[in-house]
């Protein structure tokens, strides 16, 4: 019966091109050698193209902090309930622990490293300082980036819709005040740049 499971395994496995030929297995039939062969994955992020060897099971938030370097992407709970892993796929807020880094190729990510432009704060980065919407900032990267998003598609936010955009992002320190301030100014702030 075991054997029947194993080989249901591999059949799975070749037909989504994961089971690699250098696959071996010892006398007890243990697998001994690496048996998934790595993807090649080209990914736009920050808005400069990136391309690496990946293996298929390596989740996107550890391509984006131990193959990109980029460490702004944090890691909290590795179960999608804290929040503080989200970045913005193609735009849209995505906690990066929840889909594989080949998921990935052929879009474009960006991350807190990529909201400053031209070495200016964004107006959320800004509004996050200017009204102290952080403490220990573990979570502040996630939040400024969900915000971003939310106020292109909400530009004049009340409170209880801010508090809705983030509610899938956790926050243990400030209570929520000052972060849910910092996107009605940033939102603020856009509608002012966009009317001028």
């Amino acid at each position: 019966a075991a054997g029947g499971g194993r080989e249901k395994e591999q059949c799975v496995l070749t037909a989504l091109g994961w089971w690699g030929r250098e696959g071996k297995r010892d006398g007890r039939g243990t697998e001994t050698g690496p048996r998934r062969s790595d993807m090649n994955i080209t990914v736009t992020v920050n808005g400069t193209e990136k391309s690496g060897d990946v293996e298929p099971r390596l989740l996107l938030v550890d391509f984006i902090r131990s193959t990109l370097k980029m460490t702004g992407t944090h890691i909290g709970c590795d179960t999608t309930s804290c929040g503080v892993c989200t970045i913005l796929l193609d735009g849209t807020p995505v906690k990066s622990c929840t889909m594989f880094a080949v998921q990935a190729s052929g879009r474009s990510i960006t991350t807190v490293e990529g909201l400053k432009q031209n070495g200016e704060l964004s107006a959320m980065q800004q509004a996050f300082k200017e009204h102290h919407g952080l403490q220990c900032g573990f979570c502040t990267p996630a939040m400024m980036l969900v915000g971003t998003a939310f106020i292109e598609d909400n530009p004049d936010p009340s409170e209880d819709d801010v508090r809705w955009a983030i509610s899938g992002n956790l926050c243990r320190c400030t209570g929520y005040m000052n972060i849910v301030k910092a996107i009605q100014a940033a939102a603020a702030t856009t509608r002012e740049g966009a009317s001028a």
